[in-house]
């Protein structure tokens, strides 16, 4: 019998655990959710399979206070206990928000831990919106440094980018959704590749050619409906806020097109979109799942690129990406919170 690999994603700090909650609630095939936190009353009412308590004798279930070292120094005190639960893993996705204490301190330590056993480590965070105010993003810099060393690909989710694609009047709980929401698209578009049956499969043998030791990748994510909903949604992937240059310079492409149903005319309107974006010598890996609880008419198209040099400027939520109609106060009250 063929065994299946392990796929797991653990949500480490506030963030994270968020995160795994609407993934749970959400869905994603073939996948078993770890929470690890230090704050115990926000661990026990996770969702996730397997509840980690991260530093007990250190925080005592209180938390880490914002404080990344705290946040390290607890993953430090449970990582054996972290290493039982990850140790038969053969793809390990980390989510966590830079920025705060729990997930920017502990998520480094769980993924060299990851990486030791040899398991494929991808790490798919979030960096703080601008409201969060400057120390957060200082914080979430050096928490994206500590992590690109130990995963084999990160990929990092500019909430301040994610804030371009939504209108002004957008609530904080709907931005933080939107952000939660991206996370489950990245994380189910590379997994159920694998997981869930399609008409084009790719095994695990496929992703890890294309992310194992791909340092920094770009995600897009492109959705469309109607006739031309296959040029709608690849262009829209193409165009996403979340790619921060253009992809020719990827050495790897996942292309993940999901759809109730789908014309081989419309594989090739996608495909063809992307492969004229990227690089000859880039290695396109292209997947089709066909989900048949979505509604009839859309189509999704998941992009991960990968294989980029991180600049330092890309470590940090930069404000002068904010749009002008966000910016009113924020010259002369940068380390203010909203």
């Amino acid at each position: 019998k063929v065994r299946l690999p392990a796929i797991k994603v653990i949500g480490v700090g506030g963030a994270g655990g968020n995160a795994i909650n609407r993934m749970i609630s959400q869905g994603i095939h073939g996948v078993t959710f770890i929470a690890a936190n230090t704050d115990v009353q926000v661990l026990d009412n996770n969702k996730a399979d397997i509840k980690i308590q991260l530093g007990n004798h250190l925080t005592r279930g209180l938390g880490a206070g914002g404080d990344p070292e705290i946040g390290r120094q607890a993953a430090e005190e449970s990582l054996e206990e972290i290493v039982k639960y990850i140790e038969d893993t053969d793809l390990l996705f980390i989510t966590a928000g830079m920025g705060g204490g729990t997930g920017t301190g502990a998520a480094p330590v769980i993924a060299r831990a990851a990486m030791d056993l040899g398991i494929l480590t991808i790490a798919v965070v979030t960096t703080p919106f601008f409201f969060e105010g400057n120390t957060r993003l200082k914080v979430a810099a050096m928490g994206l440094r500590n992590l690109r060393d130990t995963v084999d690909t990160l990929i990092r989710i500019s909430n301040n980018k994610l804030l371009q694609e939504l209108p002004p009047s957008t609530s904080i709980v709907d931005a933080f959704a939107k952000a939660d929401d991206t996370l489950h698209h990245g994380i189910k578009g590379i997994s159920e590749l694998i997981t869930k049956r399609g008409y084009i499969n790719l095994d695990f043998a496929d992703v890890e050619s294309i992310l194992r030791k791909a340092g920094t990748a770009m995600l897009g994510i492109g959705i469309g409906r109607g006739d031309r909903r296959a040029e709608e949604a690849a262009r829209a992937a193409m165009e996403s806020k979340l790619l921060e240059k253009p992809i020719d310079n990827a050495t790897g492409i996942i292309l993940n097109v999901s759809a109730k149903n789908i014309t081989l005319r419309e594989m090739n309107i996608a495909a063809a979109i992307v492969r004229q974006n990227c690089s000859e010598d880039a290695d396109v890996k292209l997947g089709l799942i066909v989900d048949t609880e979505m509604p009839d008419d859309e189509l999704h198209v998941t992009l991960i690129a990968a294989g980029f040099e991180a600049e330092e400027g890309e470590m940090m939520g930069d404000t002068a990406d904010i749009p002008a109609i966000y910016r009113f106060g924020l010259d002369t009250q940068e380390d203010e919170e909203i």
